[in-house]
């Protein structure tokens, strides 16, 4: 992009109107789109020392002429940061609705808090007002116009519900955890400045032509990497002691490893702790539909075999049970053994760019894991385009069990390899009862 005339640049400054024009050119190519008053609109948090764009923190500065003003070269980083991210449209993340948020103004001094934001939005603000808002370009979250990208699906006829790509939703995840440590920050040097000499405050600073400026330093938001502190845990224990959700909040989600973790993820079946993960990790490892002994392994789920496969099986191997036994939780093994064990037995139809997998894969079981000779995987395909619904196998319980050591010890021989018979001290001598959720709203529980 070509150098542009800045107006109102001041040694390095620009006002906010300013950067809302710099913003939207220098991410008019990017695959997330962003709105035109992301410094100048609410919930913009300008006046209080920062603005969020995307994950990063630009800091704001007020003149002692009382103009705000922000660092152009903050906006350049930051828009080159959102430029790098690339968007699915088709990998999406569901957000909500799934429990009512109680009204709430927001303003400027509210933290961004995105999912409430949104729901609070599309439930409670109706026709010309939220149209009057749409206009207004008060839509958007961390400069990022998410309107563009919400995709609304209807259920049962009547509920609503609503998803944003996954890319955008770790994004927005990234903002909220970075304004987070930014106040956390701030807080502190505000604690701090109280017993120093006034003259001596870090934050005060003279621009060129001698006026007096205030910036807020930028705090390191570090996240520090899991590395197993919690294996072996009940989550039925940790989830109640004190403090649980501020030390999951310190760690890097252990599947990406890039955004803050949000949640314990742990197993049904056996009670223990895998790792703390990022609400978009712990969604995408949810299967679709999962009901007390049926689910959907759509496109989504599917990929969980064939994108970072070894990453996903540590992951679920990180308990001690499934791990001992060489297993998945019977959701997760249902849905392997339909997409993989059975893989040679789907029809596929004609398509224009070659065949395509006929209908949608549903898996449904018979009987219990507790005791394995009575249940039976039972593989069939739903939304068949010509018509048919087919049973494509029923499968013991144990057959795909046995099927899936033999494929994890060729596909991921280092998770196998610390896998075994050997590793049963300890553990519960039976199954737990797989818990249905067929609400949605204990995703953090999967």
């Amino acid at each position: 992009m070509s150098e542009r005339v800045i107006p109102g640049r001041t040694d390095g400054l620009i006002t906010l109107g300013a950067a809302d024009a710099l913003w939207v050119d220098l991410t008019a190519g990017s695959a997330v789109p962003t709105a035109s008053g992301a410094f100048t609109r609410s919930p913009a948090p300008a006046r209080t020392g920062y603005v969020l764009l995307g994950g990063h923190v630009v800091a704001t500065v007020k003149a002692s002429g009382g103009q705000w003003g922000v660092p152009e070269a903050e906006v350049r980083r930051a828009a080159a940061e959102l430029n790098a991210v690339g968007v699915d449209r088709q990998d999406l993340v569901r957000i909500g609705p799934f429990r009512r948020v109680p009204r709430q103004e927001y303003d400027e001094g509210t933290p961004l808090r995105w999912r409430q934001r949104i729901t609070w939005e599309l439930q409670e603000l109706g026709g010309s007002e939220q149209a009057a808002r749409r206009e207004g370009g008060q839509c958007h979250l961390a400069g990022i116009d998410w309107r563009q990208i919400l995709v609304e699906r209807t259920r049962d006829g009547t509920r609503r519900t609503w998803w944003l790509p996954r890319a955008v939703v770790r994004l927005l995840d990234a903002a909220e955890h970075t304004e987070t440590q930014w106040a956390r920050a701030a807080r502190t040097r505000r604690a701090d400045a109280a017993v120093v000499e006034p003259s001596s405050c870090a934050g005060q600073a003279r621009d060129a032509d001698g006026r007096q400026t205030t910036s807020p330093e930028r705090p390191t938001v570090s996240l520090r990497p899991y590395t197993r502190e919690l294996e072996g845990q009940l989550y039925s224990v940790l989830s109640r002691k004190p403090g649980t959700s501020r030390k999951v909040a310190g760690w890097a989600c252990a599947v990406c490893r890039t955004a803050p973790a949000t949640v314990l993820d742990h197993c049904h079946e056996h009670g223990y702790v895998r790792a703390p993960v990022c609400q978009s990790c712990n969604t995408q490892e949810r299967p679709d539909h999962l009901y007390s002994n049926d689910i959907r392994v759509t496109n989504r789920y599917a990929r969980l075999f064939h994108t970072d496969t070894g990453t996903w099986l540590r992951h679920w191997h990180r308990c001690p049970g499934c791990r001992a036994r060489t297993t998945l939780p019977l959701p997760h093994l249902a849905a392997w053994t339909a997409h993989i064990a059975c893989r040679s037995l789907r029809p596929t139809h004609r398509a224009p760019r070659g065949r395509k997998p006929c209908g949608v894969l549903r898996v449904s079981w018979t009987g219990n894991q507790q005791a394995p000779r009575s249940c039976v995987l039972t593989v069939a395909i739903d939304l068949c385009p010509s018509g048919e619904h087919r049973v494509l196998a029923r499968v013991p319980y144990r057959e795909a069990v046995e099927r899936f050591r033999v494929w994890l010890a060729e596909t991921a021989p280092a998770v196998a390899a610390a896998a075994g018979p050997d590793r049963l001290d300890g553990l519960p001598a039976q199954f737990r009862p797989v818990i249905a959720d067929t609400s949605g709203e204990g995703l953090e529980l999967f």
